[in-house]
């Protein structure tokens, strides 16, 4: 059962505000990183790179808001970076 004195009350509060924030810029960070999935899945290569910079901008602000820790952060754009860099050599690759 949970306590009742004040301090536990207001440290519930606290972490159902938290709970809230985080979950709201982790959903924000799956939505950006599917958006440069996508753009690389259909080979749209402008639409990649500008997905890709928002992502990056997004990813690197939870980490600055305490949601990500840092080498999550710089797997996921690490990841994404790769992906991107990829489509592009493959394209002008095909183009030459």
């Amino acid at each position: 059962m949970a306590k009742r004195n004040k301090s536990a009350l207001k440290r519930q509060r606290q972490n159902e505000k938290r709970r809230l924030r985080n979950r709201y810029w982790k959903t924000r960070v799956k939505n950006v990183m599917k958006e440069v999935r996508v753009a690389v899945e259909t080979r749209n290569l402008p639409q990649a790179e500008e997905s890709l910079k928002k992502a990056v901008s997004i990813i690197q602000k939870t980490v600055s808001k305490g949601v990500l820790h840092l080498r999550t952060a710089s797997r996921y754009i690490s990841k994404l970076s790769r992906q991107v860099y990829s489509l592009k050599r493959e394209l002008s690759q095909k183009a030459q």
